[in-house]
């Protein structure tokens, strides 16, 4: 009987949700979000993907895929992992009706072996010159969408937009649209992995504060609250500008963490109170009398019934982390050129913004529209759930 509530219950969550046409059109452009930073090295890239020439058959984007040439190289390796996995994973599930999740592992360790142990190699060619050249001697050469990476400085500084800089290109002579692509990158992994961090740390909190009460609650809250008299954007500057003082590199990591550590005060004072009202609820005395231990109570019983609201902030946290990583760069204080971000582009529309006004709509429009749609699916699992 309880599964197929939770089963009822799902499905009445999916149908209402889908209902709400602004949550759904919000949920397809996260999808398209994820998907542009997953396969960014598909849409922006300066290798070939493949060249067949002389009746030879190579794929130079290949050596780069497994050991990207990048400051970020956890970040990058990562996000290049995923555009693997994620199909395999798909074809897996299509194919076995049995033991989907341990073949889907192993997949992963197969897969992720390549990405350990493969070494960065410098390309010594410039594929920009050769390519015209196998071009003309019959050769075929399969380039990304824009053949330009996001550290390639081969145009003109601030050129406007054209056939071959869509966007046109920045300060250095790098590809806006390039930048664009892997800046996606950036938002996505510093939302996931920041709320991920807030998340776990305010709703282990919240849980502890609210069952045990007494003289935990106590100091559990009068500590929230000293850090939440603290403004937090100020915060986050004050302590990014002490790490670049003793010399710790400023990273997507950094970032992640900062924003993480520092974020999780709203959450846990929300999960506190869902706790204290369930914990009046006879279910959990009849596990206190049970003698069940107080970690199962709290995670298999509390959490399950507050997860809702959990949930709902997920979506609008992972909208704020955006936000405030975009801060960060625009300030100096985030991610580092030459990684590409949002925010750090907008800044280098400084000297001039009447004159850079690209550098200025296109990361601020790509910010604008993924913000308002996390908030979109948030208050449409909100609904949903309510």
């Amino acid at each position: 009987m309880t599964v197929s509530n939770e089963h009822s219950f799902f499905r009445m969550f999916i149908k209402r949700f889908f209902k709400d046409r602004i949550a759904v059109a919000g949920l397809i452009f996260v999808v398209l979000l994820i998907l542009v930073a997953v396969y960014a090295p598909l849409l922006a890239n300066g290798v070939p993907l493949m060249v067949r020439s002389g009746g030879s058959l190579s794929f130079p984007a290949w050596s780069s895929f497994f050991a990207p040439d990048s400051p970020e190289m956890i970040i990058e390796r990562i996000f290049n992992f995923l555009a693997i996995f994620l199909p395999v994973t798909g074809m897996i599930c299509w194919i076995f009706k049995k033991k989907r999740l341990l073949i889907s592992l192993i997949a992963g360790i197969i897969l992720l072996l390549p990405f350990l142990f493969v070494k960065p190699v410098i390309e010594p060619v410039d594929w920009h010159e050769q390519i015209p050249v196998i071009r003309s001697e019959g050769g075929t050469v399969l380039t990304a969408l824009v053949p330009f990476g996001p550290f390639e400085t081969k145009a003109a500084p601030y050129q406007p937009s054209s056939r071959e800089h869509w966007l046109g290109t920045d300060h250095a002579g790098r590809d806006v649209f390039a930048r664009m692509v892997f800046g996606a990158r950036v938002s996505v992994i510093v939302g996931v992995a920041a709320t991920a961090i807030s998340m776990i740390i305010g709703t282990l909190v919240g849980l502890l504060a609210g069952y045990c009460g007494g003289k935990t609650d106590l100091f559990i809250m009068r500590l929230v609250e000293i850090v939440i008299c603290f403004p937090q954007f100020l915060l986050l500057l004050i302590l990014m500008s002490i790490m670049l003082d003793y010399g710790s590199r400023q990273s997507i990591l950094l970032v992640i963490a900062v924003i993480g550590l520092f974020n999780w005060t709203g959450l846990c004072r929300l999960v506190r109170g869902e706790v204290l009202k369930q914990r009046s609820m006879p279910y959990i005395s009849a596990a206190e009398c049970l003698g069940v231990p107080r970690w199962k109570i709290l995670i298999k019983h509390l959490l399950p019934n507050v997860s809702g609201p959990i949930i709902v902030v997920f979506s609008f946290e992972f909208a704020s982390a955006i936000l405030v990583e975009s801060s960060l760069s625009f300030l100096g204080f985030g991610v580092q050129d030459p990684v590409s971000s949002w925010g750090e582009l907008i800044s280098q529309a400084e000297p001039s913004p009447m004159i850079y006004w690209r550098l200025i709509l296109w990361p601020g429009l790509a910010i604008f529209l993924s913000v308002c749609a996390f908030n979109f699916v948030g208050e449409g699992v909100r609904k949903a759930i309510n």
